[in-house]
């Protein structure tokens, strides 16, 4: 059985180009509700070899915005890969945004 980490890869690996994913709704599809916190710590501590190989930059916060705050992979990256997969992004207030009504991914629930 993976654990809960080697399990968010899974399923991060499974958003759509062109689609977003929050950190909440992956923890929920993982059967761990609270545990959004979690999702971006797996993310942040991917091996930087694996890093290419799952989309890290299609989970955003709940609010659409880029929350992350690495400096190796900034929100400015973070919405220039979007942009590149034909995401809009908004740049407002500091923040880049993208418009979750047009772009969340409606992924299934079954195990990854």
């Amino acid at each position: 059985m993976k654990n809960f980490y080697d399990r968010i890869i899974a399923r991060v690996k499974r958003i759509p180009e062109g689609k977003v994913a929050t950190y909440g709704q992956i923890a929920v599809m993982e059967g761990s509700p609270r545990s959004a916190r979690a999702v971006g710590w797996a993310l942040h501590q991917m091996n930087p070899a694996l890093a290419r190989q799952v989309p890290w930059w299609r989970v955003i916060n709940r609010e659409g915005r880029i929350s992350t705050t690495c400096q190796e992979h900034t929100g400015a990256e973070q919405a220039a890969i979007l942009k590149k997969e034909e995401i809009q992004v908004e740049y407002r207030d500091g923040n880049y945004y993208v418009d979750l009504k047009r772009y969340l991914w409606r992924g299934d629930f079954s195990s990854s």
